[in-house]
């Protein structure tokens, strides 16, 4: 990737897949150049599909969960010598399971690092350069799980709450900076997450990941504040448990998984 491009420059992370490689497409039909990065090696491939677009794409295999992983990312963006005219923070991951006997401490750790961490170590950097410049375009994805506590997904809800939470704030302090910042909250959503994290899911109505990621652009581009996207049973159920004391909707949520998934009961 070099410096006499006249294209803007776009980064995503986790786009090896789903959500995060639809957003790199939209990007790439929208005259971005691009790096991408995901840890997986199918990064690669990525960037193969990408490039047929007629944009240069740069893929970065790197551990996120890590700070080593977000500063080589980082100096890979700073080696370009270009501006980042826009970044999607998407990489994430999800755990299901019963908290005190079903999922591992090192995976829920690992999470809360990729989740929380590393969004707010990268976010640092590239909301910082795009200050000092006065423009640039932020995108958080969250998720609709963000909206509530999330019984048998506790570590994994929480993280993308304070995504939530922090996308919300940082919008706030920057406006007249040029910047702006969107925050996706995709509901279920077809893409390997789910198997990934060894969650049921047979039982959900799902969102296309393209149309998803168009949403998702769209709003970028607007500077909106949030873009909320689920399929018709999952909006209807998440406006449901927003008027429900919190309370009440953790013990909706644990009702609903425990039914559809037969989850046992502590004993």
């Amino acid at each position: 990737m070099t410096q006499e491009s006249d294209r803007r420059l776009a980064l995503v992370t986790g786009a090896s897949s789903g959500i995060g490689l639809e957003l790199a497409r939209q990007f790439a039909l929208n005259d971005f150049d691009l790096m991408i990065a995901a840890e997986n090696f199918a990064i690669f491939d990525a960037a193969r599909e990408l490039e047929r677009y007629g944009t240069s794409v740069e893929a970065v295999q790197v551990d996120l969960s890590t700070p080593a992983g977000v500063d080589e990312l980082y100096a890979r963006i700073e080696l370009t010598g270009r501006p980042l005219a826009a970044a999607a923070l998407h990489a994430g991951i999800g755990v299901f399971g019963a908290f005190a006997t079903d999922t591992r401490l090192e995976t829920e750790l690992q999470m809360i690092d990729l989740n929380v961490r590393s969004t707010v170590h990268l976010a640092k950097r590239v909301a910082s350069d795009m200050v000092r410049r006065g423009d640039g375009r932020l995108l958080f994805t969250s998720s609709n799980s963000a909206t509530g506590p999330g019984p048998y997904q506790a570590v994994y809800a929480a993280s993308r709450a304070f995504v939530q939470s922090f996308a919300l704030a940082l919008r706030e302090e920057l406006k007249a900076t040029g910047v702006t910042v969107t925050t996706l909250m995709p509901g279920p959503t077809d893409t390997p997450m789910f198997e990934r994290a060894n969650t049921p899911s047979d039982h959900l109505q799902k969102d296309d990941p393209a149309a998803v990621a168009r949403a998702g652009f769209e709003g970028l581009v607007n500077g909106d504040g949030m873009v909320v996207t689920s399929p018709p049973s999952t909006r209807l159920r998440s406006r449901i448990a927003r008027r429900l004391p919190r309370s009440v909707a953790a013990a909706l949520r644990r009702l609903i998984v425990r039914t559809n998934e037969r989850i046992r009961p502590y004993t």
